[in-house]
């Protein structure tokens, strides 16, 4: 027979201090059922590619879940529905693109919808169906659980569509560039490693000869243009080849397939200069001028940002747009608009430079229980804004400026990938600050904090030798030789 062993009696006091505890346990883990509801007249929606569920509250209509067609016809008659029942506001998930009809017809009869991502919101075991799935989702908006994503207003999100369109082209047209590398190897034509850019002058201009007949390495070495470092003597080298016909067919394809995407992406930039320059801009540089440029080649970088058929200065249309010349700030100069199609210029969505540092995913996230960091590191968000300022932030290794080196600072410190998502949180700052106070950019602050962080140091280093024992005495005079 086991013997169980028997714990002495709690006094009084300690019964009565857990008695407390738990009932301080049970009221901070309140079910969801009882929270107050915040949002009454809200509507859970799941999409999905053929049919979506739509769930109001229990008491506005006899059958409160409802199947719909995804045809804009069955979209408008869910849409009266919803009218019908009250529902002021409707919470769906951010499912693909077929969200973005859905949202478009929800606006236009006055609901408000609510984009939630998925990750915010958790499913609980037995509620995985479509049906379920949008009476959780109902729910979740009713008691105010959950968030609505971001999105600009919609003259900003159609520059934001054909500015993403166009970084789509820039990919497909990188890769028929890899074929035509890819052709001229398997004819041991070895021109792509002797000049930098085989899409340059003398690139193309070989790659057409080529395509057209001609296989004497001398005559394609005169297209060489005077810029290439490299010598005459070496491109005709580079140029003997086995010429075989079926890598010269898919040399032709891929020379064809990219002339045809250069084509595109220029159609595809008129439009999007057209759009941008029809907006109202926040200021008129007539009244007030264009600040100089504070940055060295001032030439190359004009003709760089000016589209020489158009006339459309990237420079001088984002300071219309955003009101301050943002082309100052190291590592932004070419990424401007395409910033503005991504976050526009209202910066009152976000109430404090935290806010957006936050949103754009650029600070640590820390997990703490119990007054202890069970976690610390970055979240795995994919935030297009957060890579545009993590992009101009590596662009900073070889700049001469206050950024640049406080990113190789940092680099020394946190490693490359720390560096540069430190950098960009800087740069979001100083973009966050100009946009929202219109304030021009000060490259002498950085001057100040300079110095604080040089008396920073030297106090560090006092109080180490005199942890040791020493007295740090600096040097009036340079030592005699």
């Amino acid at each position: 027979m086991s013997r169980q062993k028997k714990h002495p009696a709690k006094p009084a006091e300690e019964k009565t201090k857990a008695g407390k505890g738990k009932r301080r346990r049970k009221r901070k883990g309140m079910c969801l059922e009882d929270r107050p509801i915040q949002e009454p007249n809200a509507a859970g929606i799941d999409i999905g590619a053929r049919e979506i569920f739509v769930a109001v509250p229990s008491d506005r209509d006899e059958h409160p879940v409802r199947v719909f067609s995804t045809f804009t016809e069955d979209l408008q008659k869910m849409a009266k529905w919803l009218v019908s029942c009250g529902i002021t506001t409707a919470a769906m998930e951010s499912t693909g693109v077929y969200w973005i009809p859905l949202y478009d017809v929800l606006e236009q009869h006055g609901v408000k919808p609510c984009l939630v991502n998925a990750r915010a919101m958790k499913n609980v075991p037995g509620r995985r169906t479509d049906w379920h799935e949008c009476q959780w989702l109902q729910f979740l908006h009713s008691v105010g659980l959950l968030r609505a994503a971001f999105r600009p207003e919609g003259d900003i999100c159609a520059v934001r569509c054909l500015l993403r369109h166009r970084a789509e082209l820039v990919e497909m047209t990188s890769q028929h560039i890899q074929h035509m590398h890819k052709a001229l190897t398997q004819m041991n034509v070895q021109i792509q490693h002797v000049i930098n850019d085989i899409t340059g002058l003398t690139g193309l201009a070989i790659v057409d000869r080529i395509i057209e007949g001609e296989r004497d390495p001398a005559v394609l070495a005169k297209l060489r243009d005077r810029r290439i470092k490299a010598s005459e003597e070496t491109i005709r080298k580079s140029l003997e080849g086995n010429w075989r016909p079926e890598h010269v067919f898919t040399l032709k394809q891929s020379r064809n397939s990219y002339r045809h995407y250069q084509e595109q992406i220029a159609v595809c930039e008129e439009e999007i200069e057209k759009r941008l320059v029809a907006f109202q801009p926040r200021v008129d540089p007539e009244q007030q001028p264009l600040p100089p440029d504070r940055k060295g080649k001032q030439r190359r970088r004009k003709k760089k940002n000016v589209n020489p058929k158009t006339g459309f200065d990237l420079r001088t249309e984002s300071y219309k747009l955003f009101g301050v010349d943002l082309t100052q700030i190291p590592g932004l100069m070419s990424i401007v608009l395409t910033l503005f199609g991504e976050v526009g210029r209202d910066m009152s969505r976000w109430p404090s430079a935290g806010h957006f540092i936050s949103w754009l995913a650029l600070c640590p996230d820390n997990d703490i229980s119990g007054g202890r960091v069970l976690w610390r590191g970055m979240r795995r968000v994919r935030n297009r804004a957060g890579h545009l300022f993590r992009l101009g932030a590596s662009s900073l290794h070889h700049d001469e400026t206050p950024l640049g080196d406080y990113l190789r600072r940092m680099k020394s410190k946190l490693g490359p990938a720390g560096a540069t998502t430190a950098t960009a949180h800087k740069i979001a700052i100083i973009f966050y600050t100009m946009v929202k106070k219109q304030v021009e950019y000060d490259g002498t602050i950085w001057a100040q904090r300079d110095a604080e962080r040089a008396k920073r140091f030297e106090a560090k280093l006092q109080r180490q030798a005199q942890q040791l024992g020493y007295k740090l005495v600096p040097i009036t005079e340079k030592p005699a030789a």
